[in-house]
């Protein structure tokens, strides 16, 4: 069923390194759930693989000194959702991280796998890009940090070379400080299906609704997630209410290239991607009402 033609495994992140470098022609497999797909359907055929799913090190989730959240790139959609530190203070990327098909993927799948695989699907990049996440890449010769809004660079393709490896998503505290989000996913199932559109939001809405920053991505709306700038520049200071809600959902679409393909038209697309940013705004419109009145 799959064809490989050698798998190495490392057990630290200095160890994958060294093997990445002796062999650029290495595919990092973790959690298997997109690697193990493209084997059996033949586009990675006669692969050679390294295995990073026993390096524990980049399984963690930890608050540092300064509140910055670092994610280990390991860290399973599961581990995410049920996670204190995130529930506590982002609960928005929780929620967005329960979305993935079923439990058995979720508990398998990685948040750096994901990233990595850079479809425009992907379930955590809404989340990630609204939060303003950066990544971190790792090679033998140190460490850069890469905002994950300039990570994707295409279809398919992040910001790597082939003796490199993402190890942790940092997201700082003044990015999730204050906010109310909500990922808003629309597939033909509820639940192990890839999203057909999604959008997600993060807000900063003071007392009376104004917003003080305003975040939106979409998925599956151009060949990367995609952050809508102009829209956020022009509604922020605005009232958040149904009204602005839907005007900034249709200011956005000026910013967004559906396609057509065999899941769903343009048009159907283009009117999903306008209908899910309405919800999820006002979804963060209620969140904030109950924290004003809890």
């Amino acid at each position: 069923m799959f064809d490989i033609k050698d798998i190495k495994e490392a057990f630290t992140v200095d160890e994958a390194l060294k093997l990445l470098n002796e062999n650029p022609d290495l595919r990092i497999i973790a959690g298997g759930t997109d690697v193990l797909v493209k084997i059996r359907d033949g586009k990675m055929a006669d692969g050679e693989l390294l295995s990073i799913h026993m390096i524990d090190e980049l399984k963690t989730i930890e608050l540092l000194e300064d509140e910055t959240i670092k994610i280990g790139a390991l860290a399973t959609f599961s581990d995410i959702a049920h996670n204190d530190i995130i529930i506590e203070r982002i609960p928005y990327l929780a929620e967005a991280c329960l979305t993935p098909g079923g439990p058995q993927l979720r508990n398998a799948a990685t948040v750096g796998g994901n990233v990595c695989n850079a479809a425009p699907s992907a379930d955590s990049a809404p989340a990630l890009f609204t939060l303003d996440a950066t990544v971190e890449v790792a090679s033998t010769e140190g460490y850069r940090q890469v905002p994950i809004t300039e990570f994707y660079v295409g279809l398919g393709q992040v910001d790597m070379i082939p003796n490199e490896m993402v190890t942790a998503f940092y997201i700082s505290k003044e990015n999730y400080e204050g906010y109310v989000g909500h990922y808003y996913k629309y597939a033909m199932r509820n639940a192990m299906d890839i999203a057909l559109s999604s959008c997600g939001v993060n807000v900063k809405l003071d007392d009376d609704f104004h917003m003080e920053s305003i975040k939106a991505c979409y998925g599956v709306a151009s060949t990367t997630p995609i952050r809508v700038y102009k829209a956020e520049e022009e509604f922020t200071g605005k009232k958040l209410d149904e009204d602005t809600a839907k005007a900034f959902a249709k200011k956005a679409l000026e910013e967004l290239s559906p396609r057509d393909s065999w899941r769903a038209s343009k048009e159907v697309r283009t009117q999903v991607l306008y209908e899910i940013c309405v919800r999820s705004l006002l979804d963060c419109l209620e969140k904030k009402k109950g924290l004003v009145n809890a």
